[in-house]
């Protein structure tokens, strides 16, 4: 036998030295990371957030308050003024129900006609659904004023002018919805497809009773983003619309705004009416947008 198989003392001792100190260095970096980029969140956090808080609690000073100097983050005699006056000098109760009438409708319509042709672009090999999807893409690459005088003439043709179907039948198919799901439904292991045909499962089967229920999280992501954006839209209601009992809500914030003269008491009082709708619904749909567990029907 020979002695150098046998480990010193001095090797072992160390070894244990070396072991013990690589988690820590590891630690610590880990550590600076998490920290640094959490700085990084909290100054892009308040860089967003000072403009949104200056604008809210603006909406609460007197009309004399807004432009004194030096000016001032927190009203020194805050008022409702502002949003009385908003509330009682436009119809903002009807324009809220025309608005919701319209979001609702395009919203509902814009998630269904997404998920059905985001599955049928990403489960279905075929030539022409990919001329489809580029072509898709490619309303994308053009500015939206472009699109304005051909969309108003197919509408107008057609006879949807001045009514709410004109506002919400070209806002229906999204060519960011179709690309939302389309990526989603990619990431669908097509072993759960094929296990569900072997079964007997019809197509139309399939897509209600799995690729619909495991599309939840993007149904409510874009729920989220089609209602904001028809809320928040403002162009083509403004060319489709010319009754004041079917007008939106931003075109009523417009309505207040004056030709010579802006009070903007009553304008940031308007406006802060108009964001409530929006930030309820982020807040009450916001904790079921998270990640799906697309393999928990598969066996390991």
């Amino acid at each position: 036998m020979t002695t150098t198989d046998i480990p010193r003392p001095a090797d072992v001792g160390s070894r244990r030295t070396v072991s013990k100190k690589r988690p820590r260095k590891t630690a610590t970096g880990g550590l600076r990371q998490a920290v640094s980029a959490t700085t990084l969140l909290w100054i892009m956090a308040c860089l967003y957030g000072f403009p949104l808080l200056w604008f809210v609690l603006s909406s609460f000073k007197p009309a004399s308050d807004l432009f004194s100097y030096p000016l001032t983050l927190v009203p020194h005699n805050p008022t409702l003024s502002g949003f009385k006056a908003a509330w009682d000098s436009a119809n903002f109760s009807q324009y809220f129900i025309n608005t919701a009438l319209v979001c609702v409708i395009t919203t509902i319509l814009t998630v269904g006609v997404s998920c059905c042709t985001g599955y049928a672009l990403a489960k279905y090999d075929n030539a022409w659904l990919k001329v489809f999807f580029v072509c898709i893409l490619a309303t994308t690459m053009l500015p939206g004023e472009v699109m304005l005088a051909p969309e108003f003439l197919v509408v107008r043709n057609l006879g949807l002018y001045n009514s709410f179907a004109g506002i919400i039948l070209p806002a229906v198919l999204t060519a960011t919805g179709c690309f939302m799901f389309r990526q989603f439904f990619l990431t669908v292991p097509d072993e759960l497809v094929e296990a569900a045909r072997i079964d007997g499962a019809r197509e139309l089967s399939i897509f209600l009773r799995i690729m619909v229920p495991l599309s939840r999280p993007i149904m409510l992501t874009l729920a989220i983003l089609s209602f904001q954006w028809r809320w928040n839209d403002y162009i083509w209601p403004l060319l489709m619309l010319n009754d004041p009992n079917k007008f939106t809500v931003q075109i009523g914030i417009q309505s207040i705004v004056g030709a010579q003269n802006i009070n903007w008491s009553v304008l940031l009082g308007a406006s802060v009416i108009s964001m409530i709708p929006l930030i309820a619904i982020f807040l009450v749909f916001q904790k079921y947008v998270m990640g799906a567990d697309i393999n928990a029907g598969l066996k390991d």
